[in-house]
């Protein structure tokens, strides 16, 4: 298992309470199992996470890719506007 910090931002920080959280996830899990994972965790995220963008380390995390030890994981709602 290993140790990750989630940051929550704008609407998806209002629907979990809280702004960070800290948890441990199994060794190898990658941004699309993370997901689940926080889905699980945080039922009422489950409807915005297919468009939730995901940073890993202040970069873009992309479904296949790995979270390290001691990430740093921000959700973000997606961008809309003109």
């Amino acid at each position: 298992m290993i140790n990750i910090t989630v940051l929550f931002f704008a609407n998806l920080r209002e629907l979990v309470g809280k702004k960070e959280i800290s948890i441990e996830i199994p060794e190898g899990t990658t941004v699309r199992e993370f997901k689940i994972i926080i889905g699980e965790a945080y039922p009422e995220l489950i409807p915005a996470l297919d468009s939730t963008l995901i940073s890993v380390n202040k970069e873009f995390g992309f479904d296949h890719d790995l979270l390290p030890k001691e990430a740093q994981v921000a959700l973000f709602p997606p961008v809309s506007g003109g």
